[in-house]
């Protein structure tokens, strides 16, 4: 029988989309930790369904991060959620040092190492790491987490396609300072090597300005995912 809500602590939402590799690795990581796993399907057509049947709860929606996290809030159990990308590893301590952070309700997110072995990926994640701290605003890789009732509070997970992880900082912010978790996870850099490191930096930077200047997230993107 699945637990009910209340009965259990943690739930880790994971929105996917043709991620199976990732996914087993993900789900590896975590056989022995105390969280319920959901993973939300967005059309994957390789085998990320097969895969998430290692998972507690498996349900599918439209694709879109947003959209897709949301489901996910659904049907956890859990009090706290924590929104962790298919691609992104956990360190052995990693579910661990974020049980000693939840304690009254409140959010945060963790450092983040990126899994390139060039140079430039150790500045990027530094670089990362200390935006994050100064400006109260993570993004997706960093493993954000967040109580059930000031998830409610915000309204949830923006519903939007691009940049639902910085909106829902700043929507978050406003009511607490976030939690840091030093203890990095580890996310993927298979984005920079695809399309390039500088190319992808500029893209980012200029899709995070844009945004904060009333540029429209869905427009955004299409310019992001072409």
């Amino acid at each position: 029988m699945s637990a009910s809500r209340g009965e259990v602590r943690l739930s880790m939402i994971v929105p996917v989309l043709n991620d199976a590799v990732a996914l087993r690795s993900l789900i590896a990581d975590l056989r022995h930790a105390e969280v319920e796993i959901v993973v939300v399907d967005g059309g994957s057509d390789d085998d990320s369904m097969t895969v998430a049947g290692g998972a507690d709860r498996v349900v599918s929606a439209p694709r879109g991060r947003g959209t897709q996290m949301n489901e996910g809030v659904e049907v956890a159990n859990g009090e706290w959620l924590w929104f962790v990308h298919a691609d992104t590893r956990l360190p052995n301590g990693a579910v661990a040092a974020l049980g000693e952070r939840l304690g009254t309700p409140g959010w945060g997110f963790f450092a983040v190492r990126l899994d390139g072995e060039s140079r430039v990926y150790r500045i990027i994640e530094r670089t990362m790491t200390w935006r994050s701290a100064a400006t109260g605003i993570a993004t997706g890789d960093q493993g954000i987490f967040v109580h059930r009732e000031l998830l409610s509070a915000v309204g949830g997970v923006p519903r939007q396609s691009l940049l639902e992880d910085v909106e829902l900082c700043r929507r978050l912010r406003r009511l607490a300072k976030p939690r840091r978790i030093p203890e990095p996870v580890v996310a993927s850099s298979r984005r920079w090597e695809r399309h390039g490191i500088a190319r992808t930096i500029v893209l980012m930077w200029w899709l995070r300005f844009r945004y904060f200047i009333g540029g429209d997230a869905e427009a955004l993107a299409c310019r992001y995912y072409e």
